[in-house]
């Protein structure tokens, strides 16, 4: 049974639409477009969020505008009266409103509308529904190709996804899918960088000019490749100015620069940098200083946030662990060998099923080099 929200002042009438609903729908009521957000913060998603125009304060309008914000999915009804019908057509016009019904509402016009309502939350849900699954297929096949054709540029953007994550969830970001999925594909475009360039990428070594003219085509090449993408528009964006400073300088060479850069570019700059650095052989402490001498190329909150995510590793432990041993969501401390010294799984990974799968597999076939060092969440035991 799904769930509608009735946002009204007028307690005796919302008790009415509970008593005259309650064998369809499941009811949830509000008095006012405050007590509203508030509800749909709470105990949302509804399938339904249903308004009355005149209330004091927060005014139906105005109320569904920010229900729509906060709630994008759920289909909006306004309730009006006569006398403020023309208004209440203006807000069904600018589309923030699926039906307008005036007051009084006999029972079986507002029984109807709401079943209209809910059989079109049902379309949306289900249009979402394919169009997230196409959007993961899309995805699993761009990794699939970056990990045949550059398996160090899946673990460099894997190291950088951990990373961004963490930083995204300190700031409270609440797009965390967009800055997970561009950090993901960040490094697709490296795929036209040679080998030997892209290592010195990672460690962090100084590019000459054909090879930093080369390096700075990356982004433009994935963005423009994951742009054609249906919803990914905002993730091309990202990964486009990935290289931009604060202060404007960096690619693109345009005119865009602190705030107006997206808030998950200024995080994947961060995040790359540093994971050079790292690459170089400092610690993250070291690292972290050397981002801080950098005038002007990162936003500062975001540099704070990964201050606080460093703090973050004091929850795992080292442990040192054969293959058997290894769990899902362990990190690797230390790059993984076989036994002739090859590099099989590039460290700060994090092990998921399909990681374990292969590490077990080259472990039969070739042999892995054990123990392994691995970072342990203190919650999880090993």
């Amino acid at each position: 049974m799904e769930r509608i929200l009735f946002v009204d002042d007028d307690a005796n009438l919302l008790a009415a639409y509970q008593r005259q609903l309650r064998h369809s729908f499941f009811i949830d009521t509000a008095q006012s477009g405050q007590q509203g957000l508030q509800k749909i913060k709470d105990d949302g998603p509804f399938a339904v969020i249903v308004s009355d125009y005149r209330m004091p304060g927060m005014d139906g309008v105005q109320f569904l505008a920010e229900a729509k914000e906060k709630s994008p999915e759920s289909v909006r009804i306004l309730f009006t009266g006569y006398a403020d019908l023309e208004t209440a057509i203006g807000a069904v016009n600018e589309g923030n409103i699926f039906r307008l019904l005036t007051k009084p509402c006999p029972p079986e016009l507002l029984t109807n509308a709401l079943e209209a309502a809910v059989k079109q939350y049902r379309l949306v849900m289900a249009e979402r529904e394919l169009l997230d699954k196409t959007l993961r297929g899309c995805l699993k096949v761009l990794s699939d190709v970056l990990s045949l054709l550059n398996p160090d540029a899946l673990g460099r953007a894997s190291r950088i996804t951990r990373f961004a994550c963490q930083i995204a969830t300190e700031i409270g970001e609440s797009e965390m899918w967009q800055i997970e999925t561009a950090a993901m594909l960040s490094q697709i475009g490296c795929i036209i960088l040679p080998e030997d360039t892209f290592q010195k990428v990672c460690k962090g070594e100084k590019l000459n000019p054909e090879e930093s003219q080369l390096y700075n085509m990356h982004v433009s090449i994935a963005s423009d490749l994951i742009a054609k993408i249906p919803r990914m528009e905002n993730i091309a964006k990202i990964i486009l100015y990935q290289e931009k400073n604060y202060d404007g300088s960096g690619i693109p060479a345009d005119a865009c620069s602190g705030e107006n850069i997206p808030l998950g570019s200024r995080i994947l700059k961060v995040c790359l940098d540093f994971d050079a650095l790292i690459g170089k052989g400092l610690s993250k402490g070291k690292a972290l200083n050397q981002l801080r001498q950098r005038t002007g190329w990162y936003d500062p909150q975001v540099l704070i946030a990964l201050e606080k995510v460093i703090g973050l590793e004091a929850k795992y432990e080292v442990k040192i662990l054969k293959v058997q041993q290894l769990k899902e969501n362990m990190i690797l401390a230390e790059d993984v060998r076989n036994n002739k010294g090859v590099l099989l799984i590039t460290k700060d990974q994090v092990l998921t099923r399909p990681l374990l799968f292969h590490l077990q597999n080259f472990a039969k076939s070739t042999g892995v080099k054990e123990p392994i060092r691995v970072l342990v969440p203190i919650s999880s035991p090993a």
